[in-house]
């Protein structure tokens, strides 16, 4: 039996995953790293400890698997978007990393705005925003001046990590959208942005497919992990975009939602010259010449976490959900918006925050459940909102993250979207993304659609019910209404909060 391996870097862990030519998922290995929060809104991680819980996981993978080291044939690669990480000439970090939900960076957005005017847009497709890689170069640029004079090169955390495994300094098309330095139309880094900057060309890596060959992996490397020098390791894709691969979101009949630590709204797109006016993110997608657009809820499982964590701490997840379905829509009148950390569609706001309406006596803490359950949902129908008034048909949605693992949820996501909504058999997120580019990469399949056939199956469908959807219309309506009435008061509590 052969093998491939896919990675996946995240915020708090990676996480690796072993899958035969079937596509049956034979093992998974998983470690953890530190965050480094050294001020409020600061954001960091240390490169070397990606590296070190990597062949960790790695090694665990493989002798728990009990496989022949020669049976696995490729690796590669998702991870979280948008951190830089610095290299100077020896190739030697510089810094921590920088992440993408560190929001440090507000001045040098708005100065890459007044710089850039509309050329951003039309040339990296997105706006910028605290979490994009371009404000995290600037604020360096800006406020560490040594560090900056060192830089040889820049990388994104999962080219950081392929680079350790290999000795390849790149990085691929679907990560480097998200650094809003690239021309997402041609492929290439736009040569107006970086001049607009006074920022070095020779600084940013090679650009490459996310499913071409990287290398290999080094000896030292393989023979520390159990494998074999001679794996093929591919470029891999930024997380969402082998999200997307893992659901199968590659024709432009599909959309997938995403609700994990934030939730994401994601659509396959063909034409590189949609418009949605810098509303939703739009990238590269990690099939070729394919791309997506994407909505993103700050704060989706968060959200609900938060209010387990505070609220109700003996309860299980599940517990609190098998409680949700017995609360009528509209929670006795009670409406969440799940602003905990700020928002990015539609609002861009960093200032706004979370709040509860309607309350009053009669209100248990399953109504209050309901409620914030209710608010993620239609948190992030305002981004497929987004997409249907630009012309684009939403009738099928695939879920995956937490928000799959409930059928009262999955209801709901129905009812409140106005679609049909899908779950899948085997869910494993942008690790079975990674690993599907390296089984076409290996020559098992001609192309990902041909591998999703093989490595993907749905489980069950679910579809609205009218009269939910109709009642959920007008609490939708009157969603909307909270953010526009409450923006002016968090401004001002700003100044109150710690």
């Amino acid at each position: 039996m052969k093998y491939v391996i896919g990675v996946d870097l995240g915020t708090s862990s990676v996480k690796v995953l072993l899958v035969d030519e079937h596509g049956h998922v034979c093992g998974e290995a998983a470690e953890q790293y530190q965050l480094i929060q050294e001020r409020s809104g600061w954001s960091e991680q240390n490169p070397e400890d990606w590296f070190t819980s990597t062949k960790l996981a790695l090694k665990k993978l493989v002798s728990q698997a009990g496989i022949p080291k020669d049976s696995v044939e490729g690796i590669s690669f998702s991870g979280q978007m948008h951190g830089l990480v610095l290299l100077d000439a020896e190739h030697r970090v510089i810094r921590n990393a920088i992440l993408w939900n560190d929001t440090r960076t507000t001045e040098q957005c708005r100065v890459i705005e007044q710089v850039l005017g509309d050329t951003l847009l039309e040339v990296a497709r997105n706006k910028a925003l605290e979490g994009f890689t371009l404000p995290k170069l600037l604020w360096v640029k800006d406020n560490e001046p040594r560090n900056y004079e060192q830089i040889a090169t820049f990388l994104l955390p999962k080219d950081y990590l392929r680079f350790r495994l290999t000795n390849c300094l790149a990085t691929e098309y679907s990560d480097a959208a998200g650094t809003i330095m690239m021309d997402v139309r041609k492929k290439q880094w736009s040569p107006e942005i970086l001049q607009a900057f006074g920022i070095p060309q020779d600084i940013c890596p090679p650009l490459m497919d996310s499913g071409a060959v990287a290398g290999t992996l080094l000896p030292e490397v393989a023979d520390e992990v159990g494998l074999t020098d001679s794996v093929k390791v591919f470029a891999g894709g930024a997380d969402n975009a082998c999200g997307a691969i893992g659901a199968g979101i590659l024709s432009p009949d599909a959309t997938l939602c995403s609700i994990g630590t934030s939730g994401v709204v994601l659509n396959y797109e063909e034409d590189s010259e949609q418009d949605y006016h810098g509303q939703l993110h739009f990238f590269n997608h990690g099939k070729r010449d394919a791309y997506y657009s994407m909505g993103v809820t700050l704060a989706a499982g968060f959200s609900l976490s938060w209010f387990k964590d505070t609220f109700a701490r003996a309860s299980s997840f599940n517990q609190l959900l098998e409680q949700v379905g017995n609360v009528p829509i509209g929670a006795g009148g009670l409406v969440f918006t799940p602003y905990l950390v700020g928002e990015r569609t539609p609002h861009s706001d960093s200032v706004i925050r979370s709040s509860f309406i309607g309350i009053d006596a009669g209100h248990t803490l399953h109504h209050f459940a309901r409620a914030v359950v209710e608010g993620i949902t239609m948190s992030l129908r305002e981004s497929i909102q987004i997409m249907s008034d630009a012309g684009r048909r939403i009738n099928t949605i695939v879920s995956i993250g937490g928000g799959s693992r409930s059928d009262t949820w999955l209801q709901i996501q129905a009812d409140v979207f106005g679609a049909e909504v899908v779950r899948l058999e085997s869910e494993q997120g942008p690790a079975l993304g990674a690993a599907m580019l390296a089984a076409v990469g290996c020559g098992w399949f001609s192309n990902l659609d041909e591998c999703a056939k093989v490595f993907i199956s749905r489980a069950k469908t679910y579809s609205p019910i009218a009269k939910n959807t109709e009642l959920y219309d007008q609490l939708y309506a009157i969603y909307r209404e909270v953010y526009p009435t409450t923006r002016s008061l968090n401004q001002k509590l700003q100044q109150f909060r710690i």
